[in-house]
């Protein structure tokens, strides 16, 4: 999250924009990922003859081949690893009886993300495509070695050992700077664009932080507005958050989408995980894919919605003391947290920048200068430090 100095982001990102140069006068890059992708698109589904645990696997899918009435389950192939072997990605396709809209459910985009995974493959499981219109396909596992070993990033060995956030590679390169480029260029391109209306990209908060439920996503956007307050979810952060998320590439490629985020990672929320499937049921209900009286919406839950997402950083080390929990409301001024050192001395108070509400807490107990803290969801509009809450 925030623990990535911002001097190695500004060196790695000219490392990027040089290499992207050199590659453009050699005629490879983003001009060859462009014609691959339009190639991609004009062809149907892809077999390459393999079979995992039984499963078909595809390196390319176009869902309208797929037998309707039926759930089909299918492995896409991935990038390639440093060995020459393949990442798989599991795919679910509950293609509905008669046609209908095309509705895409994401997750693990970052590899700990537990929650997210759980709700998609439970979402899924309530599915009955022989009684269905139109087609729900679910993505659970695309950055496939970040959650092998359980951790946020995908680990790359390109430039000696490095960590790649997947979720600002969006929309890739299948002929890009490193794998995790390549993977989201794939993915993208050969399984998600060619095969969706709609489609809703499912996160967690970040190692280190408990995250209230909410959602992250443009009201401008009539059907993502739609969508989101379907949700019994308690708050929205209404904003297209950063370059290169997976929701924001399906916007670009005119696709309406938002982020649901779904407690703290690594672990999963059971308390939390039905708000999301009620309300994915309640997008199935509303583009007509199920039927089904409409559960409880945004309305019910009174939702909040913010224009800003304000962190509060640490500025010394030691240990925390919150003063606040998950979705309590605060105002300018009001103490939020101390911190003491090893000797109990107090060393920081920290204090509420705006009016808000709390989206995020750090959950452990000690922190470095520089952590985040908290983020406050805010009404107004965006001051200096707002809206730098990473998913």
């Amino acid at each position: 999250m925030f623990n990535k100095p911002m001097l190695g982001r500004r060196r790695r990102n000219l490392m990027q924009s040089l290499l992207i140069a050199a590659i453009a006068l050699t005629g490879i890059g983003m001009a060859q990922a462009r014609s691959d992708a339009s190639a991609a698109a004009k062809i149907g589904t892809v077999y390459t003859g393999d079979v995992i645990n039984g499963k078909k696997v595809v390196s390319s899918l176009n869902t309208d081949d797929l037998e309707p009435g039926k759930k089909h389950l299918l492995y896409f192939q991935g990038v390639q690893m440093s060995t020459g072997q393949n990442w798989y990605v599991s795919v679910i396709v509950a293609k509905g009886a008669r046609p209908g809209k095309r509705i895409t459910l994401t997750s693990g985009v970052h590899g700990d993300e537990m929650s997210a995974v759980h709700t998609v493959k439970s979402v899924m499981g309530r599915l009955n495509a022989a009684e269905m219109s139109g087609t729900v396909m679910a993505v659970v596992d695309i950055a496939r070695p970040a959650m092998e070993s359980m951790q946020r990033r995908w680990p790359s060995s390109g430039r000696g050992f490095e960590l790649i956030d997947m979720n600002r590679e969006w929309p890739g390169n299948e002929n890009g700077l490193g794998a995790a480029s390549r993977q989201a260029g794939l993915v993208f391109n050969r399984l998600l664009k060619p095969n969706t209306d709609l489609a809703i990209d499912f996160h967690t908060g970040t190692t280190g932080l408990d995250v209230a439920a909410f959602h992250i996503g443009e009201m401008r956007i009539p059907d993502v507005k739609t969508m989101m307050m379907l949700y019994p979810v308690p708050a929205i952060w209404d904003s297209p958050a950063y370059p290169g998320v997976l929701h924001n590439a399906f916007i670009d490629a005119g696709i309406p989408c938002f982020t649901p985020e779904i407690g703290g990672a690594r672990r999963l929320d059971l308390d939390m995980i039905p708000l999301f499937i009620e309300g994915t049921m309640n997008v199935f209900k509303h583009y007509g894919l199920i039927s089904g009286a409409i559960g409880r919406t945004a309305v019910d839950a009174n939702v909040y919605i913010g224009k800003s997402a304000v962190p509060v950083l640490t500025t010394h080390g030691g240990f925390i003391e919150l003063f606040v929990k998950l979705n309590d409301k605060v105002t300018p001024g009001q103490k939020v947290a101390i911190q003491r050192n090893a000797f109990g001395e107090m060393v920081a108070e920290y204090t509420s920048p705006v009016e808000g509400l709390i989206g995020a807490l750090r959950s452990d107990a000690t922190s470095e200068p520089g952590n985040v803290l908290m983020f406050i969801l805010s009404g107004g509009a965006a001051g200096p430090g707002a809206d730098s809450y990473s998913e």
